[in-house]
């Protein structure tokens, strides 16, 4: 195993701008915007390391415990750690969130399939749920917002991996699609590598698409529950790009069809929510 002092070193280069979901736009304050960013590049430092298709498991895991390490301030190897640590100080938040999304990078690393429904919602619970937790705690949120963020960042988590279902089996051999669902339809997660998703690969695509629906239900009144004017009209875009994304899944191949919006479906979208918030207000 090639040492290695921090997580920079696996980079892929992605930004914020090439994410499905709106990241700390500039609908958010300016002084909010940057803790949230610090938690971006900490989350897109860790996402790195364990979608990296040439380290091997014992290099990634190390690199996610220097991580976790400098998070704490038990070591100082790990630049994007280093700095959200320091964020997290200046603000007077809790490394919690940050600590919670590490340990779904660990299990990315070691864990390759999902049994069930059940637990990819506990993995949610570490790999989406930490991110709507934390941008509530930069703006001073009350916890009684959890609920409605966690069913919106697990909707958004379920919908990243509906898209890119094939990409991540093909580039990772990792299937999140609940191995039950694939059973009860008579799919095989090796059709993943087809052209086109069969029938019965459809029918599960399509039914976790309508169970997103329900969880994007959930969080229906979520922005109306926010304060911070601005982080609530982000809140509202969001979740209006995600309900027309889970509709397009239930009716369009992934692995063949388009399923990302364009920048102008996106926009438009966007006013949509806009003008329905501000009028609701």
């Amino acid at each position: 195993m090639t040492a290695i002092a921090g997580s920079d070193a696996l980079a892929s280069g992605k930004g914020h701008r090439d994410e499905n979901f709106p990241v700390a736009s500039r609908l958010l304050k300016r002084e909010h915007r940057a803790p949230v960013m610090a938690f971006y590049h900490f989350a897109r430092a860790a996402d790195d390391v364990a979608d990296h298709p040439d380290a091997g498991e014992a290099e990634k895991l190390a690199l996610l415990e220097a991580m976790r390490a400098t998070l704490t301030g038990e070591g100082d190897a790990d630049a994007p750690s280093r700095a959200l640590r320091e964020t997290i100080a200046r603000h007077g938040l809790t490394p919690r969130h940050p600590l919670d999304l590490l340990e779904a990078f660990r299990r990315d690393v070691t864990k390759r399939r999902y049994a069930s429904w059940d637990e990819l919602m506990e993995y949610c619970r570490y790999s989406a749920m930490p991110v709507g937790r934390f941008v509530l705690d930069v703006h001073g949120e009350p916890r009684s917002t959890w609920a409605a963020s966690d069913a919106l960042c697990a909707a958004l988590q379920v919908i990243n991996h509906l898209q890119d279902c094939a990409k991540d089996y093909r580039a990772l051999d990792r299937v999140y699609l609940p191995a039950d669902l694939l059973d009860k339809a008579g799919a095989r997660v090796e059709e993943l590598g087809a052209e086109r998703a069969s029938p019965a690969l459809r029918v599960v695509i399509a039914a976790l698409a309508e169970r997103t629906q329900r969880l994007l239900d959930e969080a229906e009144g979520f922005a109306r529950q926010i304060c911070d004017r601005r982080l609530a009209l982000e809140v509202a875009i969001i979740r209006r790009l995600a309900v027309s994304l889970a509709a397009r899944l239930r009716v369009r191949d992934p692995l063949a069809d388009r399923v990302h919006h364009n920048k102008a479906e996106a926009l438009g979208l966007a006013a949509m929510a806009a003008i329905g918030r501000i009028a609701r207000r």
